[in-house]
């Protein structure tokens, strides 16, 4: 599996050196699913056709071990570039992945931190989650949280005990065990809730929630450690008002402290991404579109919503169209998606290597490849075709109705590496399916024409 995926992802560099500015916003995007197959089939849809970068599960999507593998399997056998998907598996009250759907309880944060405080039982607990995640398919843990316990009864935090302590060094310590084992499987994570909501008096899921006169510089220690110690994967952004930070906007939104707070002056280095964006305190204070501009505008690289249908069909679709549209009115600059799109190819990249021995035996002769450069294309592309068989080939392109386009080869080839220029001049713009058949070999590669 590992392999395949370094294989699609070394395809998709070639194939995505030109990426349209909609292909690269997909990329920023991660959404969830519901339970019926209107969701599900738009899921598959926008992976492919889409580029949706991400998904998320919850723990309505994992019914037991086998079927979430299989389902993982399957979301990413539709995606060109390889997905992250991610999971929240913090351990104990938040883990999906617990004694009810086939795996087992886990301690939480708190308990590991500030009663057991043993470094062999953080890496016990997070090293057993870690194979889960493996075996199951995830690359992406959307933990630890690094929120400082300041208020012990706290709403969304302390009162699940998901802080490992009141003590910003503790946390750093046991964080630092949690991430080291999930590294070790090569699943990256995610630090929660910049800049804290440990002191917070309210749930950000459920409205609004201003930590202004709760919060303390404090709770910027444990990603200033984490960061002088190297920590480059993800943080997430809370959906906190501060007004010492910004006085108009919460950070997940805030330019001010994704920018100016977590880049410029505490150093990080890694990528951003926002809460799941549909929680009360942005849904109920700010517009869908307004909401996402100014999160994209930020500094936010992967934007996340728990669903990815609505009233009018894919939000994937929809978050796309309003970004792409904020680029054309200049309301966003290209060169921020640039940037985040750039940063995720980056870690995707590292996700799919880090674990092959030797990336060089991958593409082997014995498989047949096809490939086209540019993709999306406008109007000519280059196909490539790799036989590691001589014998009597057809090589056709058709549309997604069926229709056939046109034929590039029919007859004999040699072994090796065969190159054709495909010009879809009048063409309309669209997919485009290009086949290799013969010698026993049904294969086939997806084009993007774009004018």
């Amino acid at each position: 599996m590992k392999k395949f995926l370094l294989l699609l992802f070394t395809l998709s560099v070639l194939t995505f050196a030109q990426d349209s500015l909609k292909y690269k916003i997909g990329q920023m995007i991660m959404v969830g699913f519901n339970q019926t197959s209107e969701s599900y089939d738009t899921l598959l849809q926008d992976i492919e056709y889409n580029n949706l970068g991400g998904v998320v599960l919850l723990a309505y999507n994992i019914e037991n071990p086998e079927a979430v593998t299989a389902l993982n399997e399957e979301i990413q056998s539709y995606a060109e570039t390889p997905l992250l998907i991610a999971i929240d598996q913090e351990g104990g009250v938040v883990a999906r992945m617990d004694e009810n759907n086939g795996w087992v309880e886990t301690p939480t944060a708190y308990s590991l931190g500030s009663i057991f405080d043993m470094e062999d039982s953080t890496r016990a607990v997070a090293a057993r989650m870690a194979g889960w995640l493996t075996e199951a398919g995830f690359n992406f843990n959307l933990a630890p949280v690094v929120d400082v316990n300041v208020n012990p009864s706290s709403p969304a935090i302390g009162r699940y005990g998901r802080s490992f302590s009141d003590d910003p060094e503790v946390i750093v310590e046991h964080a630092g065990y949690f991430i080291d084992e999930f590294k070790k499987q090569n699943i990256v994570t995610a630090l929660k809730h910049f800049p804290g909501h440990g002191s917070a008096m309210s749930d950000s899921h459920n409205g609004f929630t201003d930590i202004t006169n709760t919060w303390s510089n404090e709770e910027l220690r444990p990603y200033e450690l984490l960061f002088e110690g190297g920590y480059t994967d993800f943080v997430m952004t809370g959906h906190l008002f501060n007004q010492q930070i910004d006085s108009t906007y919460p950070a997940s939104i805030s330019e001010k402290a994704i920018k100016g707070l977590l880049k410029d002056t505490l150093g990080f280095k890694g990528l951003v991404i926002s809460d799941e964006m549909s929680m009360g305190a942005i849904s109920n204070n700010y517009g869908f579109e307004e909401a996402l501009k100014l999160a994209v505008n930020a500094g936010t690289d992967i934007i996340l919503y728990k669903t990815n249908v609505d009233e009018d069909g894919s939000m994937v679709r929809k978050i796309i169209d309003i970004i792409y549209n904020a680029v054309q009115n200049n309301e966003i600059d290209e060169s921020v998606i640039n940037f985040a799109y750039n940063n995720i190819m980056s870690i995707k990249e590292g996700l799919v290597v880090s674990d092959v021995e030797d990336a060089a035996d991958v593409i082997v002769p014995e498989i047949y490849q096809i490939a086209n450069y540019p993709n999306p294309f406008n109007p000519v592309t280059s196909i490539k075709v790799e036989i590691p068989v001589e014998g009597n080939y057809s090589i056709a392109v058709y549309s997604t109705l069926g229709e056939r386009v046109t034929v590039l080869q029919s007859g004999l080839l040699e072994q090796g590496a065969h190159q054709f220029r495909f010009d879809a001049s009048g063409m309309a713009s669209g997919m485009y399916i290009v086949t290799l058949s013969g010698n026993n070999v049904m294969k086939s590669h997806k084009m993007m024409l774009l004018k």
